[in-house]
């Protein structure tokens, strides 16, 4: 790793590529360039077969000047700084200030590459990648470059939870753990694999202190530093993904314009009360017995129909 400062005065830590990248990207864009270069000069051997042979040379001088300076000068700047092998390694050329990689700078570095690549077959280059710092040849240090690495080293997964300790790490208080102390467990335990036994020991005891500063209870004695911060951090990841996920169970759904409310869940109605029975109808009233009376005299006796009998 390197800082970068970058225009703005902004440190900036980048990863620089290391020799043997640069040397296998180096390799791919040698043998493109010499496949170019042998097909160009048989074409211009057959085109020049009758001309003058001082031509011809000269031509050949120049064709092969102009692949082996064009070729890395075209790419790296029609590419912000990745020629075909760089790009097959994921590796890139910019500023010392970060920046992308300019035609000035990609010229210089080009041209640099002639005496310190092809001349003298890298042996310029080999040296001074290995004394400087940044792993700088002579190109980069004229052109004022750095060439970095755009692929991270891949992240080991975290490791599981210990079976043994499970039931010890649900009552652990995890609060007061910094985020800086947990990802140095982390890290610790990413690389765990690639470290000595004396250092793994060393480093184990040392971070295993700090994280048991943060937490309580204390682990159950006989657990190793390796498994005390796995549980751990198991833990503390579980807690966090069980905390997102109530969170995303809670979240209120906002309402959408023009949504038809759902109808409320149908319950018992409640008892009518029973309405009163309508009362009979008064039967008429019987006329009193005995033979009809006869009409008063003088009137006129009418039957149904508006018929009058005479008189």
């Amino acid at each position: 790793m390197s800082d970068v400062v970058t225009g703005e005065a902004v440190v900036v830590e980048v990863r620089t590529a290391q020799l043997p990248t640069r040397a296998v990207a180096l390799i791919i864009d040698w043998v493109a360039q010499v496949a170019l270069l042998y097909g160009a000069n048989t074409l211009l051997a057959s085109a020049t077969r009758v001309a003058d042979p001082a031509l011809s040379a000269a031509l050949h001088i120049l064709l092969s000047a102009l692949l082996v300076v064009g070729y890395p000068v075209a790419f790296e700047t029609l590419t912000r700084g990745r020629s075909p092998g760089k790009l097959a390694m994921g590796l890139r050329v910019v500023g010392d200030d970060g920046g992308p990689e300019r035609f000035r700078q990609a010229m210089f570095r080009g041209m640099a590459a002639l005496p310190e690549i092809w001349m003298f077959f890298g042996a310029p280059a080999l040296i001074s990648s290995l004394v400087s710092p940044r792993g700088k040849r002579l190109g980069d240090v004229f052109a004022g470059t750095i060439v970095i690495s755009e692929r991270g080293p891949r992240a080991q997964p975290p490791p599981p939870m210990p079976p043994e300790l499970a039931g010890w790490a649900a009552t652990l208080e995890l609060s007061r753990l910094p985020d800086e102390v947990a990802n140095t467990a982390r890290s610790y335990l990413t690389r765990w694999h690639q470290l000595s036994p004396a250092v793994r020991q060393e480093l184990g005891a040392r971070i295993a202190t700090q994280v048991a500063a943060f937490v309580s209870p204390p682990p159950p004695p006989g657990a190793s530093h390796f498994a005390f911060l796995a549980a751990v951090l198991a833990e503390r990841r579980r807690r966090a993904e069980a905390r997102l996920g109530g969170q995303a169970r809670h979240r209120v759904r906002p309402a959408v314009p023009g949504a038809v409310a759902a109808d409320p869940v149908p319950g018992p109605a409640p008892e009518a009360a029973p309405a009163p029975a309508p009362s009979p109808p008064a039967p008429p009233s019987a006329p009193p017995p005995g033979p009809p009376s006869a009409p008063p005299s003088g009137e006129a006796r009418v039957t149904p129909g508006g018929f009058v009998p005479p008189a």
